[in-house]
């Protein structure tokens, strides 16, 4: 197991090197100048080349990756003198147009974003599952064709028509405060206000995953009980409730774990489309307004391999949960 786990962490750091490679260099050979988007339109020429130079793009690509691998690590200082900004570790860049180490907009989006993507990911998990097996041992009663509709009507609906009627719904119910909408409140200090603040949110995610999870489990669940070792366990004489939670959902939601954890990944890197909707100021929205608005190089360099990260890095927890639930996979 230790050999399997070393194998998949040093892949996962080749591949996280390769993918901030690739966002630099593209970066890099697009037309529009960052240092020009930095000041207004009456910005003059020696402006331009001090806020290039103060942004570290005044050097070769590969010696702005080596400065913001570095600073990763031991932090980063911009400018010098009076107008010196210094970034700590990790130091993933500095937006001028929001006049913020771009670590900071991080962590001030990214608490928002986690909150939206754990509670949607346990909800549509718990939904998609549990409705999924109830599907297959009900097989052809009122229950699978109350799931299959179910099934349908969700993955039919975009997330943005779905969190819109429910935003909707919530506003005509008075279950929200638009004034209130979108403010961050911890669950630490007010875990009530952090609940009203997502639950909508939650659920808007969860009914577009719990979907997909649903057929996913149903079939699986149907395909295993039909294995040899299923009939065999049934001949011992065990009862349908042991077989089924010792054997049956072992196997059959082993494969959810792989799209279980790129799903949640992808939630991590920002649900822009749920984001916006209810107003929440995580990393989707943060990055939407850098691309869109501001055309803020940092805060879009950092996001997106922010974003590639967290999908590597949960790649590599689905392998060893894999292999911790099929030994099978540790082999070659």
């Amino acid at each position: 197991m230790f050999k399997f786990i070393a194998k998949r962490l040093t892949a996962t750091v080749i591949v996280i090197t390769l993918v901030s490679i690739s966002v630099f260099l593209i970066f890099a050979i697009l037309p529009m100048d960052p240092a020009r988007l930095t000041c207004g339109k009456g910005c003059s020429v020696p402006v331009i080349e001090a806020n290039r130079h103060r942004l570290g793009l005044d050097v070769p690509v590969q010696v702005q990756y080596g400065r913001f691998v570095k600073g990763l690590f031991v932090g980063r200082t911009y400018g010098q003198g009076q107008a010196k900004i210094e970034c700590g570790a990790p130091a993933f860049g500095y937006s001028f147009n929001k006049h913020e180490c771009v670590t900071t907009l991080i962590a001030e989006a990214f608490p928002v974003t986690f909150s939206l993507a754990v509670g949607a990911f346990i909800l549509w998990l718990l939904l998609g599952v549990s409705l999924g097996v109830l599907a297959a041992r009900r097989q052809g009663k009122w229950p699978d064709r109350a799931s299959t509709v179910f099934v349908l009507v969700g993955i039919s609906l975009p997330t943005f028509i779905s969190g819109l009627l429910i935003y909707l719904l919530a506003l005509r119910l008075n279950l929200i405060n638009p004034i209130e909408s979108g403010r961050w409140v911890s669950p630490f200090t007010n875990p009530i206000g952090w609940v009203k603040n997502f639950y909508l949110p939650w659920i808007t995610l969860a009914l577009a995953f719990a979907a997909t999870y649903t057929r996913f489990t149903r079939s699986n669940v149907i395909e295993t009980s039909s294995e040899d070792y299923i009939r065999t366990a049934r001949a011992k004489g065990l009862s349908e409730k042991v077989i089924l939670r010792k054997h049956t959902l072992r196997a059959a939601l082993a494969p959810i774990v792989t799209i279980a954890g790129l799903d949640f990944a992808g939630l991590l890197g920002g649900a822009i489309i749920t984001e916006q909707i209810f107003n929440l100021p995580g990393l989707g929205r943060l990055s939407l307004r850098a691309v869109l608005i501001d055309y803020d190089l940092p805060v879009i360099v950092s996001t997106t391999i922010l974003a590639a990260t967290f999908v590597v890095v949960m790649n590599l927890i689905v392998d060893i949960l894999y292999a911790y639930i099929d030994p099978r996979v540790r082999v070659g």
